[in-house]
């Protein structure tokens, strides 16, 4: 799936091609701030496994002929996630990652996710906001991880 979806404000949404995009998007994710945490599973090769299962879901915002944001879904068959929603500075605030947020959850609801989660940090209130005003619930979970 390679479909491209313009909003009015001139945001075009538009699927990743990985091999030509990748290192715009790690240059995006590594100057979004202190909300986005850059690790292994970002590297190419481990991205590249992300990619191949769920191509449709790794979404590039352009403006001008130039990615100025981007937001990774997945969905495992019963819930989805998001991952690295970023809009470089000066595109913020214009609609952009509204305009991926909407075309990510047309996609995620096409192959039947009925609800998604997303990690945010706790000092990373612009994101609270904007994901409060997107209709998103704070839940109260504790969460955890292990590296392997």
């Amino acid at each position: 799936m390679t479909s491209h979806n313009e909003a009015e404000n001139g945001i075009l949404i538009r699927t990743v091609n990985f091999v030509e995009d990748y290192e715009t998007l790690a240059r995006i994710w590594s100057q979004a701030g202190p909300g986005i945490h850059l690790r292994k599973s970002d590297e190419p090769e481990e991205m590249l496994k992300k990619v191949r299962k769920d191509p449709e879901l790794f979404l590039a915002a352009e403006m001008f002929g130039e990615i100025v944001g981007a937001v990774l879904g997945g969905y495992d068959g019963r819930r989805g996630l998001v991952y690295h929603l970023a809009v470089i500075k000066p595109f913020r605030r214009k609609g952009v990652a509204r305009a991926l947020m909407d075309e990510l959850e047309k996609r995620l609801k096409q192959k039947g996710c009925i609800k998604y989660y997303l990690l945010v940090t706790r000092d990373n209130y612009g994101a609270l906001r904007f994901y409060e005003q997107y209709g998103c619930e704070v839940m109260d979970l504790l969460t955890l991880g292990k590296d392997l």
